[in-house]
């Protein structure tokens, strides 16, 4: 009994220093406001217009800019511009099947005579079988999927043809609940309304991710090996 006391005491005086130390280690790297904040404007610079060329007599014009073509409205073309993503996906699919089978089979064989007037009695029926099967099955499956949101992103590369990849990205944080949602694809630039905004049924080879980490998050995540064996051998 002391023997074990002994190793309990062993095995919480080494963990007790890592729990402390590893609490320690959060506090310290636990980025404030500033640090958030400068880090947010550093990735959006990041993400910036290219600097426009400088021209040599001083001109506001240059084949990039906005002036280059008077008849297009002010929407989203260029590297860096924002447009308006309508995401608005709806799923559904649904299969039902219906079986109905139904076989009979019977056969009878016998003697009805005999050489020499011999009886025919102690031989019939020679041989019979009699056989039905039924089979009748229905089965239906069904799934749906919805998403609905409205978020602004950046056009971040022009393919040569002029259809615009588009990509736009949102971090939500409601009470220790981290949510993160990006969407990309690729949008052409007729697509665009007047109001600079692009319906997610419009953009091709669309990607859509949605995936969050916190309470919510833990509370409905499946358990780890460990709990799940423990699960299987106590039952409850």
């Amino acid at each position: 009994m002391t023997r074990s006391i002994w190793r309990m005491a062993a095995v919480w005086l080494t963990l007790v220093p890592w729990f402390v130390s590893a609490a320690m280690a959060r506090k310290t790297t636990k980025p404030d406001s500033d640090q958030n904040r400068a880090a947010y404007i550093a990735r959006v610079q990041q993400q910036a217009n290219p600097t426009p060329p400088a021209t040599t007599m001083g001109s506001l014009w240059f084949p990039s800019g906005a002036l280059s073509e008077i008849s297009t409205d002010y929407k989203a073309r260029s590297v860096g511009d924002t447009v308006t993503l309508v995401v608005a996906e709806t799923t559904t699919a649904q299969s039902t099947g219906d079986v109905n089978s139904q076989r009979t089979f019977q056969t009878a064989s016998a003697i009805t005579a005999l050489p020499g007037k011999l009886k025919t009695g102690g031989v019939n029926p020679l041989f019979g079988a009699n056989s039905a099967t039924t089979l009748k099955g229905q089965g239906e499956t069904s799934a749906g999927s919805n998403m609905t949101a409205t978020l602004a992103g950046r056009v971040i590369a022009v393919l040569p043809n002029g259809n615009m990849i588009v990509e736009a990205e949102r971090h939500v944080v409601i009470n220790s609940q981290h949510e993160t949602m990006l969407v990309r694809g690729v949008l052409r630039p007729g697509d665009i309304g007047p109001n600079n905004a692009a319906p997610s049924t419009a953009l091709a080879n669309l990607e859509i991710e949605l995936k969050g980490k916190g309470i919510v998050s833990d509370s409905i995540r499946s358990p780890n090996p460990v709990m799940r064996a423990l699960l299987w051998v106590l039952g409850f």
